[in-house]
């Protein structure tokens, strides 16, 4: 089969692609044809080899987190899929990923494929639709009538994140760059704030729940602390960088590790099934030109939106 590998860390050149055999699935694994994967900036830091820590992966290693696919055959033990089913899931990040014609995954993480849009879009789904529910219903426990401000929400998890909050009954204002502004009030936020023209700290006061998607400055992020009322929450997605708290007014800020959830997920399916939640795909690119794609995310020219990676034959 065919994959895209990497066999040393490395700038965006290391990425190859190239034959190499077809997985087999142990027990409790499901073996999947991929339809496709996407690009996320974490493949960009494993592969750079910034990850070595908190994510070791064995070399050579093919990227890819997020997948949609067919089940092409069950490991030992493996209930609740058959052959031809279609799923979507958040794999493993130590493990091979899906930017290949195939990838084993454990059953439990996966869940039925959305059967409104196309399989291959259903990849864009996973690991950021997974983001922007955790942040706002586990940590935030965002409700309804509570007022949300989303910093960075033209991104992929913040488009998720407008169109979950606002679902929610939540007055949702965003930030937002002058190119993403249309595509984030479309996904129904109430405001929308040009950040390049307005600072943060100017954008809104009095909110329940800040969610920060961007790689703003440590004292900017500790100055959304004051945007917050009493007993709110700040919850923070750029890990590097930990989330400040005021205990005095009872703010508690939460750094946010996302972590695959088939159940979450599989409401988030109901969800694109039913029409209240829709997948935007910036760009859908063929396997073989992921080093490309890596190469355009790591000037920061990736479209807004999710970039989509087609697995060949899909």
């Amino acid at each position: 089969m065919k994959a895209v590998r990497f066999h040393e860390y490395g700038d965006p050149s290391v990425l190859r692609y190239e034959d190499v055999e077809q997985p087999v699935p142990g027990a409790g694994q499901v073996l999947i044809q991929v339809a496709a994967t996407t690009f996320n900036g974490v493949d960009g830091n494993i592969r750079a080899g910034f990850m070595q820590g908190p994510i070791p992966v064995t070399l050579p290693h093919t990227p890819g987190i997020d997948v949609s696919g067919t089940v092409a055959a069950l490991g030992d033990g493996v209930e609740g899929f058959e052959v031809g089913d279609q799923v979507v899931g958040f794999l493993p990040m130590t493990d091979d990923g899906a930017a290949a014609q195939y990838v084993v995954a454990p059953a439990e993480i996966l869940a039925p494929a959305p059967t409104s849009v196309p399989l291959v879009d259903a990849a864009a789904l996973p690991i950021v639709g997974l983001t922007a529910w955790q942040a706002l219903f586990e940590h935030a426990k965002l409700a309804a009538g509570q007022r949300a401000l989303i910093n960075g929400a033209g991104g992929a998890v913040g488009g998720y994140a407008v169109q979950l909050a606002k679902n929610a009954g939540a007055y949702v204002i965003a930030m937002a760059s002058p190119s993403s502004g249309d595509r984030v009030k479309a996904a129904g936020a109430d405001e929308v704030i040009d950040h390049t023209t307005t600072a943060v700290i100017a954008a809104a006061a009095s909110v329940d729940v800040v969610l920060n998607l961007a790689p703003i400055e440590p004292a900017q992020l500790a100055a959304l602390l004051d945007l917050i009322r009493p007993g709110g929450v700040l919850v923070n997605t750029t890990v590097w960088m930990p989330a400040p708290s005021d205990e005095e007014r009872g703010v508690r800020g939460i750094d946010l590790y996302v972590r695959s959830d088939a159940q979450e997920l599989s409401r988030l399916v109901a969800l694109i099934d039913s029409g209240e939640l829709r997948i935007e795909v910036a760009q859908r690119v063929p396997l073989a030109e992921l080093p490309a794609v890596h190469a355009q995310a790591a000037t920061g020219k990736l479209p807004g939106g999710k970039t989509v990676i087609v697995a060949p034959g899909a």
